[in-house]
């Protein structure tokens, strides 16, 4: 039995590339289709929408670009575009999927969902599975490329203020922001992630405390404000052993077990309102190795096991 709230899931493929330093991302969302994701979520019995992949729109804002933000008016038409539909899939009761494409996609399909569950009176809370925190701004980033500024836009950071034009922004607190995996952090975005008090679990802490207790933490959280949840699923949270299709290979990430068992726990919590899967770069892949492997995720976050047990998990535990 399903624990969200609609059995309908809604694709859609924002294949934005151009936010990373390495082409190919813009392939991701066709990767995961060839790797049976559609086909997988039907089996777990969802009604499964495929809305295609966005277009590239034109780019039509005049506000200055700002320094050190590569590719600003390109990617600025995207997350316009991007959230207006993240808007849309989410009022319409599906449960939004957004395949990527680059991390910078964030700024537009976390935008959007926000902006419907804040109408609805609820507090969404963010999970950012990743390598980096991708909490730079133009005024701290080393590189300017804005997939590494996806979080603090979220958060509200100045320094893109013009990134939406017309489109609301539906920005969350830095509380309301988990970042989880983080093992690369530049000096002064990690200044600025100390100041803003953002919850970072390093992959140290995870070494030490486990994923589950870890996990269960952020879930205690969401539910104790009777908050929803999106989860930003980066490839490159996961160590380049399991999944090499990434631009931004970091050694030392999750393991295989590891990650389902994230993805199982997120399950178990019923909290999941919407998912970006993001910077699978097939150009980078070993024979669609690392797609396969983002589905069997996808997979597991959707109710895949191989046994039927109670949900949660502790109904086991209570019964032994």
């Amino acid at each position: 039995m399903s624990l969200f709230r609609s059995n309908r899931i809604a694709l859609l493929g924002a294949p934005v590339e151009i936010g990373a330093s390495q082409l190919g991302t813009l392939m991701g969302p066709d990767a995961m289709r060839t790797a049976g994701l559609r086909p997988l979520l039907e089996e777990l019995g969802f009604v499964v929408e495929d809305h295609g992949n966005l277009a590239p729109p034109k780019p039509v804002s005049e506000d200055a670009p700002p320094a050190n933000a590569k590719h600003y008016r390109d990617i600025q038409a995207y997350v316009q575009a991007l959230s207006a539909r993240a808007y849309e899939l989410a009022a319409s009761g599906a449960l939004p999927i957004f395949i990527g494409g680059d991390h910078s996609l964030s700024m537009g399909s976390v935008n959007g969902v926000a902006r419907h569950w804040h109408a609805q009176g609820r507090e969404l809370f963010v999970l950012w599975l990743d390598a980096h925190a991708d909490y730079n701004t133009p005024q701290t980033t080393i590189t300017g490329n804005m997939h590494g500024m996806s979080a603090a836009f979220l958060c509200g950071e100045p320094g893109l203020d013009g990134l939406l034009g017309n489109e609301p922004r539906a920005s969350i607190t830095p509380d309301h922001l988990d970042l989880f995996g983080i093992r690369s952090i530049d000096k002064l975005e990690k200044e600025l992630v100390k100041q803003r008090e953002v919850s970072l679990i390093d992959m140290r802490q995870i070494d030490e405390f486990g994923v589950g207790v870890l996990i269960r933490r952020v879930v205690d959280r969401v539910r104790a404000r009777n908050g929803v949840l999106h989860v930003s699923l980066d490839v490159d949270f996961l160590d380049p052993i399991t999944a090499p299709g990434v631009g931004t290979m970091v050694q030392g990430g999750a393991t295989y077990r590891e990650a389902h068992l994230i993805m199982e726990l997120l399950h178990d919590s019923g909290l999941l309102c919407s998912l970006d899967v993001v910077e699978l770069n097939p150009f980078l892949d070993e024979r669609g190795r690392t797609a396969r492997v983002m589905v069997e995720l996808v997979g597991s976050l959707f109710g895949q096991q191989i046994t039927d047990r109670p949900t949660p998990t502790n109904a086991i535990i209570l019964a032994e």
